[in-house]
């Protein structure tokens, strides 16, 4: 397992599909980040640079600054050591993992720092809070990967203020019409806003989402490429 080219110290091991590599080695290639162990609650502690993590003993969960991210599976200790799943906790930390086949080495390779304004911070954490308020982590950090996305295609406006309140086709957030874009963001999606423009992705190059407790999403179903459901979204490129 390599991070940025550079081998990973300490073993990874694959277990009923899942890549577990070791926590503490893991956060050292990727910011070197000190970690702590209570043995009362079993659950090893780091201070990133954008939030505290802990990560509990066969929890499928870690918490970030206090509030859960979902692992594809349990965390766990294996001689002496405390491992995660790989890709879940990478994708936190502004990582992405490459496997190509079990004969080459997993690639982990980390996002390249992004400029952005407070202003950029002030829309997203804004169009998070009213998309998605009161879902898990991961489905808010989501809805930010779509409005980054939107940034970065020729399909939609540059910048974050300009995506969100794009009219080209219609008002293309709920939030813009009711005007619950105004309202002040919760902690959570301040965060979950901090990571995405920190490099935190879970949903790929993912343009388009919909609850479909509140719409059909008939015209994204017909012309779009189903990615994941996420929190309480569903997600296409």
């Amino acid at each position: 397992m390599t991070v940025d080219g550079e081998t990973l110290s300490g073993a990874a091991f694959a277990r009923e599909g899942v890549t577990y590599a070791p926590l503490v080695p893991l956060l050292d290639a990727l910011g070197g980040w000190e970690t702590t162990w209570d043995p009362s609650s079993r659950t090893a502690s780091a201070e990133t640079a954008l939030f505290d993590l802990d990560v509990p003993v066969g929890r499928s969960h870690v918490l970030a600054d206090g509030f859960p991210f979902s692992l594809s599976a349990g965390t766990l200790v294996w001689g002496g050591r405390t491992y995660v799943p790989l890709r879940s906790v990478a994708n936190l930390l502004g990582a992405q993992v490459d496997f190509a086949g079990w004969d080459s080495p997993v690639e982990v390779r980390t996002a390249p720092a992004q400029d952005y304004t407070q202003e950029d911070l002030y829309w997203l954490s804004r169009i998070i809070s009213a998309e998605s308020r009161g879902e898990p982590l991961a489905g808010q950090i989501a809805v930010g990967n779509v409005i980054l996305n939107r940034t970065a295609s020729d399909i939609f406006p540059d910048t974050i203020k300009e995506v969100i309140f794009d009219r080209k086709d219609a008002v293309q957030f709920e939030p813009v019409s009711n005007g619950t874009i105004y309202d002040e963001p919760t902690a959570q999606s301040v965060l979950a806003a901090q990571l995405v423009l920190g490099g935190t992705s879970v949903a790929g190059d993912c343009l388009y989402f919909f609850n479909p407790e509140f719409s059909r999403g008939t015209w994204i179903r017909e012309n779009r490429t189903w990615f994941s459901q996420i929190g309480c979204h569903l997600f296409y490129l």
